[in-house]
């Protein structure tokens, strides 16, 4: 029986590269997130994906899809998002409460409805892909970076409350991914500020190259988990410290 695979966040960047990895490796796609237009788009594109319209900060939104799944093999926790980048000392309470409601409350939810079908599937995968910001914390980093911690925070917990039932917790821990709208988003719409970022950065990463590594981990035969995995750009060694081309005169 062909294997579903639920990937939330799925209409851009991250989601949608994972979306199509997925359906290409033969799993039957569920792809959810809040824009539909566009995964109308990937569907008819892709016949293995299915687009259904999702929500994870409503529950309403949450258990209206679980219901609708008649099985769930594989989970991918992709929805999330950073917003600001203000010091700590004044950071705003909406944008810190928006990244904690995607990142992880979002993500209990989603894990919360739909663990039951993991573990029915005999052979279940739970992945939460979620960033070297919750490993290590920067300078305007704070919300996203505490939502993040939060975030592997629960990964690790599940993996030890799960132990011996048939579901792997593996957790996906990005670098600096060149997306088209996750800068974007951060400095709320400054396309000049957002592109400053990669500026320079021979060669960041891409949404493929992410959805290859988490289409890696979940193929893996049944008895092997990938406890974490953190995929960086070559150019970026650390969290402070990134290679830029030097300019030319």
């Amino acid at each position: 029986m062909t294997k579903t695979a639920v990937v939330t966040g799925a209409s851009s960047g991250i989601g949608e590269a994972t979306a199509r990895r997925l359906a290409a490796e033969g799993f039957d796609v569920v792809a959810a997130a809040r824009r539909h237009d566009r995964l109308d788009k990937l569907a008819a594109e892709i016949p293995a994906i299915r687009p259904v319209t999702l929500d994870v900060t409503s529950q309403e939104s949450v258990d209206a899809f679980a219901a609708s799944l008649e099985r769930c093999d594989v989970l991918i926790n992709n929805a999330g998002g950073a917003f600001g980048l203000e010091p700590v000392a004044q950071g705003l309470l909406d944008d810190w409460q928006r990244m904690y409601d995607v990142n992880v409350l979002g993500s209990l939810r989603m894990t919360k409805a739909l663990l039951p079908k993991l573990i029915e599937s005999g052979d279940g995968v739970l992945l939460m892909l979620t960033s070297v910001a919750g490993l290590v914390s920067y300078e305007g980093g704070g919300g996203y970076c505490a939502a993040k911690h939060a975030q592997t925070s629960m990964t690790e917990t599940l993996r030890l409350e799960l132990v011996g039932e048939p579901v792997r917790i593996i957790e996906i821990a990005p670098g600096m991914v060149q997306t088209d709208e996750f800068s974007l988003t951060r400095f709320r719409g400054d396309a000049e500020r957002a592109a400053k970022v990669y500026e320079g950065v021979p060669g960041p990463l891409t949404a493929d190259d992410v959805a290859d590594v988490i289409a890696f981990a979940v193929t893996r035969p049944s008895h092997v988990n990938i406890d974490r995995l953190v995929v960086r750009p070559r150019a970026q060694a650390a969290q402070h410290k990134v290679y830029r081309l030097p300019e030319r005169a």
